[in-house]
Formats: C-alpha cells, sequence, structure tokens
C-alpha cells in the first residue's frame, strides 16, 4: 500500500480503518505523479474529477465549504514517499485561506490573531514553495517584524502584525511575479498539488534518495487534509512523537512538541522543542 500511497497516505488509512481519530482526508497516489513527471507536467486525465468529488465528499463529512467566505474548509497538503525522506520535499498548510475567509475564520474562533497568524503562514510558504520566490526575503521581513516588536517568537506577535505583513508579502509577490497573490481556493489547490509533485525531483530529494540508495519508487503521494491547528493559543500545539525511542528501541513514547505553534517550527529552529513527557504536566487531559 505504501507503494501507491505513500508512507503518510498507508498510515492515515490504516488509522481511519481501525477506528483511530485522525483528520479526514485523501491521497492522491504516486501513480499520478509519475503521469506529470513523465508527461511535461500534465496532471492524468482523470485527476482533476477525482480530486473534485473527493474534495466535496471532504466538505460533506467535515460540515464545510472548500472557499467559504465565513467557516472555510483549510486543508494541508503535504509530500509522502513510499520510504521516508524527511525535510526533503513540500508541504503546503492553511490552504484555502484568502482576504475574506480569513475575516470570516477570525469571527468563527473569536480569535483574529490565530487567523491572521495562519494566514501569513499561508502566504509564505506558498509564494516560497509554489512560485519560488525566495525564502531568505520573506524570512526577512518576518525577522525584521519581531525585531521592531522586540518580540521573542512568533507568539509574541499580535494580529494588527500579522495584518500587516501578510500585506508586505502580497506587495512582494506582485513586485516580483507581476501579478496578485492567488485569492481562488481551486487555484492554490492546484498550485499546491503541482509543486508538491515537482518537489519529488527537487536536487536535494535526488540527493537524498542517491546517497541513501533509494531507488524503484514510482514518485510522492500528495495528501490533502483537513487543517488540525496548533497555534490557537497555549491549550494548542505541534510535535513528533514515535512509539520507540529511536535511540535505544525501548518501548515508550518519545518526542517533542511546542505550543501554540504549527509543524514547521518544530524543525525550524525558531523555539526549543520540550521533551513529550512535559505534556502530561502541561495538558494532562491530553
Amino acid at each position: 500500500m505504501k507503494e501507491i500511497l505513500g508512507g503518510k497516505g498507508a498510515g492515515l488509512a490504516e488509522m481511519t480503518r481501525i477506528g483511530l481519530p485522525v483528520p479526514y482526508g485523501f491521497t492522491i497516489s504516486t501513480a499520478c505523479c509519475d503521469y506529470y513527471l513523465k508527461h511535461n507536467h500534465k496532471h492524468p486525465p482523470r485527476l482533476r474529477s477525482e480530486v473534485e468529488k473527493n474534495l466535496s465528499r471532504l466538505e460533506r463529512v467535515v460540515g464545510k465549504k472548500f472557499g467559504d467566505a465565513r467557516d472555510p474548509l483549510l486543508v494541508s497538503v503535504r509530500s509522502g514517499s513510499a520510504r521516508s525522506m524527511p525535510g526533503m520535499m513540500e508541504t503546503i498548510l492553511n490552504l484555502g485561506l484568502n482576504d475574506q475567509s480569513v475575516e470570516g475564520l477570525a469571527r468563527r474562533t473569536n480569535n483574529a490573531r490565530f487567523a491572521w497568524d495562519a494566514y501569513r503562514r499561508f502566504v509564505q510558504m506558498y509564494a516560497t514553495v509554489v512560485t519560488g520566490l525566495p525564502k531568505e526575503e520573506l524570512e526577512g521581513r518576518l525577522r525584521a517584524l519581531k525585531e521592531r516588536l522586540k518580540a521573542m517568537d512568533d507568539t509574541q506577535v499580535g494580529a494588527e502584525h500579522w495584518q500587516k505583513l501578510v500585506t508586505e508579502y502580497k506587495h512582494y509577490f506582485k513586485e516580483k511575479k507581476g501579478q496578485p497573490f492567488p485569492e481562488n481556493p481551486a487555484e492554490q489547490l492546484w498550485g499546491a498539488i503541482g509543486a508538491v509533485f515537482e518537489s519529488w525531483m527537487a536536487e536535494k530529494a535526488v540527493t537524498y534518495r542517491r546517497v541513501e540508495h533509494i531507488t524503484g519508487l514510482l514518485g510522492t503521494a500528495v495528501n490533502v487534509v483537513q487543517m488540525v491547528f496548533g497555534n490557537t493559543g497555549d491549550n494548542s500545539g505541534t510535535g513528533v512523537c514515535f512509539t520507540r525511542d529511536p535511540s535505544t528501541g525501548e518501548k515508550s513514547f518519545y518526542g517533542d512538541f511546542l505550543a501554540n505553534a504549527q509543524g514547521e517550527d518544530v524543525v525550524a529552529g525558531i523555539r526549543t522543542p520540550v521533551p513529550l513527557r512535559e505534556l502530561e504536566r502541561r495538558m494532562p487531559k491530553v
């Protein structure tokens, strides 16, 4: 199953099958990536209709509409190789946000800081991953904002400042790309799917497969999954967990987490993750 759905997609499918609480979504197979790369970056003929059908099914299950301005369905678009390739391919979070739905998300959650933080993350990821703008340029603007505010980390930045940063990002995007940042969620989704497929042949991914002697794979799967937010406040978070200690093989939960953060924050080095055992003290109900 991993060869078709990738490791992440196969894991999500199996956990769903046995009744574990995982977020809803769907997986685009590795064969679609293979086709895309062999046919001059064109998707398989039926892929668009299959994605639309499964997106509609996802909307029905979660009770939200993709692109709805009042209560939007937001998704992550993630890679998924049959063999683990940590950090080698691309991910886009919070996809589906635009200038209207960010306001709806803020009202729906009564948390404007969270909504605009999610939006600035999405704009930054999409601009760099999908359209190839230099990551350093956008990161530099983020650093400059935090320096002006004397903020030690992202959690100390308020909604109005995230909103201004989004505007700054979009001005930079239009200046460099000659067109506005895409507001249409469907356009965003297909841009992200293509970018994940493309990341299979990125130089760092090709080098990793060569060094690790990974051969015979069709490409990466793409997982489109309802967002679960770790940046809504101190009672949410993100982390990495193993069912065995990677160093000793001991049968015990092992990992790190960050409160009030999203996935990339754990590995970005901006904040220091906390050992998973600390979670029991901070959030005993979890």
